[in-house]
């Protein structure tokens, strides 16, 4: 579903950028069961996002900083959108260490997929979205240590210490 879309900025600390959904289209996938979409913004740039209700009543998508300097966009600017139902298990890419790290670690898989989705994401997002492979093995790690030391409760205020202080970690080897 196509449509275009003005980038717009919330008035509030807790979000930033986002575009607006039509109606229309937001009742279409919510119809559907389908808040989770992947967004194709000016044929040049994907990635996966969600419908969020706004308290005024219409749907929009977070549209970060980082989407925006890469395509050159600016508060105002249009934009073409294009939404698709995200068929992904997780409704973000799984890095491939983490993968690995589920798959040799048989408590952390269980914990990491006793999660809530949202949980699940919000670990994929900290963990992907660093760029070495050595860094995203130490956080995945570190992650998985984490689960385990409480209970299969992530505590995010909790979990950023523990990167912040990973020297004091010890994972065998």
């Amino acid at each position: 579903m196509k449509f275009k879309a003005i980038l717009e900025k919330f008035d509030s600390n807790l979000w930033g950028q986002h575009v607006k959904v039509p109606e229309k289209i937001s009742q279409k996938f919510l119809a559907e069961g389908s808040k989770r979409v992947v967004v194709k913004v000016n044929k040049e740039l994907s990635f996966q996002g969600a419908l969020m209700p706004s308290k005024k009543g219409y749907y929009f998508i977070n549209f970060n900083k980082q989407n925006s300097k890469k395509l050159g966009l600016e508060i105002g600017q249009s934009m073409e959108i294009e939404l698709s139902k995200d068929e992904s298990k997780y409704g973000l890419p799984m890095p491939e260490e983490f993968q690995e790290l589920l798959w040799q670690d048989e408590e952390g898989n269980d914990l990491f997929h006793a999660l809530t989705p949202g949980r699940q994401r919000n670990l994929l997002h900290i963990i992907g979205s660093v760029k070495s492979p050595d860094i995203r093995i130490r956080k995945g790690l570190i992650a998985l240590n984490h689960l385990k030391s409480n209970g299969g409760k992530l505590d995010n205020r909790k979990l950023n210490e523990d990167f912040k202080n990973y020297k004091d970690h010890d994972f065998g080897f």
